[in-house]
């Protein structure tokens, strides 16, 4: 092994403790809080250790692919219940993301590029997902989502790579991981429309492609298959599994567009893309409002990136088309373009809490092998000038980049971490009822009185806790005490609750208990 390729090889293992550092840093405390739709996946995870029916797909809170709540109950069961164990599966896939993104793109441009640019690329993209802000983001919450981006890097690194060199491994290895992609997160139905176009791309760039390939094809088919039955069994079985919260928040939906649905898509899709580079995601749990997703550096490169890519198909599509060239070059754009719409499109279909990041996860990889491709192109015009010229303006690149790691670090773990807005979209208060509850004795009866997705989260981190008791603010009325040692927690403040309590103990005195984030709950005692 050469001295240059040990040299990329340290740098790759840099930039992925880099990564997963920035993603495993301070995860018991920020996000600030856990929010209840993390604390679902903990609840079932929990229920699936203790009886032991670990689900292909669990049908609580609108339904979700039961892989990510396996791996989850997983960590519980060797690793005890606690926040670190609950977001570690998302830490874990947003890091080998960084792996796998690195793989991909390094194998996506060997036969094009020389190693040398080719590596240059692979790590400047590996780079940007493991600093990236968004990235960050997701990788320290537990969704499920996670996984996707994971899923399908690896997928198509073993499929690209069967195609250069015809091993029936890759193909196999690619049409399992592939297939899993269906335990992942709902939006990977749509991914198969992504092979469905690159087949087509392939029997136009690639003489005798089916002749050639028809047996590999075959293997990824069969393989891809094994690994879908499982869920698609679930989906027989289950009909009502299938049709997820989607359908009702749809852009194509009457009740959606009312009557316009080519306005409310083309609604929905500029949203989707001004995401990237002028105004992101609003919510507070996928982004830090109202900046877009993507810092300067690499938003303004993901533009470039995918401009270039954009002219360089047209003009091969062109040439194949007017002058029967076959270039395979060709297929390489056609992935990137149809990779990025394609997966962009679960969110621009959608018509709910635009722009949202989230859904469009799955372009999150493709987004920054654009952003890549621009960089690259910096430095190969940089290598035209002078030795010395040359050496400056590479420094300047170098530290430019350095720049954007540092600043999305900064920006996450300091002035995100540190703002309400984000403590109240995790709903923190419930974590700090969370907390309260540890320090009182075990014989003290415990009232929290919490609606039903409110409560999971102080449940879950208090499991089997004893004398712990829920109530819905609806039914107070129903709060009787077995004996004089008790406290009654209430999540929000609600005063007519309140009153009711107070009038009915007449002996608790009411206090609220405020956090530093100026969050509060509330106890009568």
């Amino acid at each position: 092994m050469t001295k240059k390729k040990i040299g990329i090889y340290i740098l790759l293992f840099a930039i992925i403790v880099a990564g997963f550092s920035l993603r495993f840093f301070n995860i018991e405390n920020t996000p600030p809080g856990v929010y209840p739709d993390e604390a679902v996946n903990a609840f079932d995870a929990i229920t699936a250790n203790e009886t032991g029916h670990y689900q292909m797909f669990y049908p609580a809170n609108n339904g979700r692919e039961g892989l990510f709540m396996n791996l989850i109950a997983f960590c519980f069961k060797f690793f005890g219940i606690s926040v670190l164990t609950l977001r570690l599966p998302a830490i874990l896939s947003g890091t080998l993301t960084i792996l796998g993104i690195y793989l991909l793109t390094k194998e996506l441009f060997t036969p094009f590029f020389t190693e040398n640019r080719r590596e240059r690329i692979a790590i400047i993209a590996a780079y940007f997902v493991a600093v990236s802000y968004w990235a960050i983001n997701f990788s320290r919450i537990s969704f499920r989502a996670n996984l996707l981006p994971l899923d399908l890097v690896f997928a198509f690194y073993f499929l690209f790579k069967g195609v250069r060199t015809k091993r029936y491994s890759d193909f196999i290895i690619g049409g399992l991981i592939f297939g899993i992609g269906i335990h992942t997160y709902i939006a990977f139905r749509i991914a198969p429309a992504i092979l469905v176009v690159m087949l087509i791309s392939f029997i136009i760039s690639r003489e005798n492609f089916l002749k050639n390939y028809w047996k590999q094809i075959l293997v990824f088919a069969i393989f891809t298959t094994i690994a879908v039955l499982p869920m698609l069994y679930t989906f027989y079985v289950h009909p009502e599994y299938f049709v997820s919260r989607s359908a009702s928040i749809s852009v194509l939906s009457p009740e959606v567009n009312n009557g316009h649905p080519l306005q409310a898509l083309l609604r929905s899709f500029g949203l989707s893309l001004v995401m990237f580079n002028f105004w992101g995601d609003q919510n507070w749990r996928h982004n830090f409002p109202p900046y877009p997703n993507l810092d300067i550096i690499s938003g303004t490169a993901f533009l470039f990136g995918i401009i270039y890519c954009f002219i360089r198909l047209f003009h091969l599509f062109f040439l194949r088309i007017k002058q029967k060239i076959r270039n395979e070059k060709m297929d390489l754009y056609v992935f990137l373009i149809v990779w990025f719409f394609i997966m962009l499109s679960p969110e621009f279909l959608t018509s709910e809490g635009l722009p949202h990041s989230l859904r469009a996860i799955g372009v999150l990889p493709v987004v920054f092998i654009f952003s890549a491709i621009a960089i690259d192109y910096i430095f190969e015009h940089i290598q035209k000038y002078t030795p010395t010229m040359k050496k400056t303006l590479s420094s300047i690149t170098i530290l430019i980049l350095i720049s954007v790691g540092i600043f999305n670090g900064i920006k996450y773990h300091v002035f995100w971490a540190n703002r309400t807005e984000a403590a109240d979209a995790f709903e923190k208060p419930l974590m700090d009822v969370s907390a309260y509850l540890k320090t009182l004795p075990p014989e003290k009866e415990k009232f929290v009185i919490a609606e039903n997705m409110q409560r999971i989260p102080i449940q879950v981190f208090n499991w089997r806790m004893p004398n712990l008791n829920f109530v819905y603010s609806g039914q107070v009325e129903y709060l009787e005490p077995k004996t004089n040692n008790f406290i009654i927690i209430f999540t929000d403040k609600n005063d007519e609750a309140i009153n009711y309590l107070e009038n009915k103990f007449p002996a608790l005195h009411f206090s609220e208990i405020k956090d530093s984030f100026g969050l509060s709950f509330y106890i009568l005692q």
